[in-house]
């Protein structure tokens, strides 16, 4: 266990958001975590558990405690005629998770490649791009609980998972720490090329093309259009993709004929990026926040911002495009506030 006094967040948060802990508190093994629980009660409110602080957006200049659960490994739980379980412990970085599924001919998150953040934080937000979720293959979550003070076990039925939510979000939000995730992983990887322009990269292919050149493409794809945390504070997309209905659909398409659009169970899903660009809002610059060039769900900190610069700027393009589209964006990004 290591504890920092009067610590900087801001390379601790991808925001690069320079809020302060009073106490930063890093524990690398559920020994330590069960110890600290036993001799310093916290209340939930006054507590931030922080993973690769890649999906949030610090709101407060101070925050008392902020806990971080630091321990690796990847190790095989199970193996099967079609699938490989894999329990990989919180600290991991995820694309290093991906990287290594990829390296061992294990499918099912090679979509997900150069997601940011640790493997802890993955299902709490469910992660998910290019037509995977997370989701899609967990088998089981572990974690630690400030109510019983021990480590807990839920399957995935019992985790809540929908679009970017969990009961991790909700129920439990700062009721629990993951330490590890259970993936069941495909031994004989069936690659998903449903995203069109990763299906057109392969579409000239006649045989499927292998995992590993799916990370690679998904890696340039994402260079190219996203902006790089290392480079240019963000939290990724901070703006969830709308699901409308089938008759509000329609009377935007009568206006918008090109929109694109995505059939779900509930509805139809509208790209919020499209929504943010058509509004005028794609590269816009207010201050030290903007929309980023190349992709207007992201929103950047081009240095300085505080957490309320940029929420005043998301704040602005909720407004505008409910104004425009009659249409509701909801935060992806999780605004942490902790006094």
């Amino acid at each position: 266990m290591k504890i920092i006094e009067n610590a900087s967040l801001a390379k601790l948060n991808t925001f690069g958001v320079d809020a302060k802990a009073r106490h930063l508190v890093i524990i690398d093994n559920e020994k330590e975590l069960a110890s600290f629980f036993a001799e310093r009660a916290q209340s939930g409110n006054k507590l931030l558990i922080l993973g690769g602080g890649s999906n949030i957006l610090l709101l407060s200049s101070e925050i008392p405690l902020v806990l971080q659960y630091s321990k690796k490994g990847i190790s095989t739980i199970s193996v099967d005629s079609d699938t490989t379980t894999l329990e990989v412990s919180a600290g991991e970085i995820w694309d290093d998770v991906v990287a290594y599924a990829v390296s061992n001919n294990l499918g099912g998150i090679e979509n997900l490649s150069l997601i940011p953040g640790t493997a802890g934080a993955a299902p709490i937000q469910n992660i998910g791009a290019y037509g995977q979720e997370l989701c899609d293959v967990v088998s089981y979550i572990k974690y630690f609980s400030f109510t019983s003070k021990r480590i807990e076990i839920r399957q995935k039925a019992e985790c809540g998972f929908g679009y970017r939510d969990s009961i991790f979000k909700k129920s439990l939000k700062n009721q629990v720490i993951i330490t590890a995730i259970g993936l069941r992983l495909q031994n004989d990887p069936k690659p998903n090329l449903s995203y069109a322009p990763l299906h057109d990269r392969f579409k000239d292919r006649r045989t499927s093309p292998e995992i590993s050149e799916i990370r690679d493409v998904i890696i340039d794809i994402r260079k190219t259009k996203l902006a790089d945390p290392e480079e240019i504070g963000n939290g990724g997309s901070f703006f969830k993709n709308p699901v409308i209905s089938p008759n509000k659909f329609e009377a935007l398409k009568k206006e918008f004929p090109h929109v694109p659009s995505f059939p779900q169970e509930n509805g139809i899903k509208v790209p919020a990026g499209w929504l943010i660009e058509t509004a005028g809002w794609k590269g816009k610059r207010i201050g030290n926040v903007g929309s980023y060039r190349t992709q207007a769900l992201v929103l950047v900190n081009y240095g300085g911002a505080t957490g309320k610069e940029i929420i005043d700027f998301a704040e602005m393009i909720k407004t505008d495009v409910s104004a425009k589209f009659g249409i509701e964006l909801e935060f992806e990004i999780n605004v942490v506030e902790v006094g």
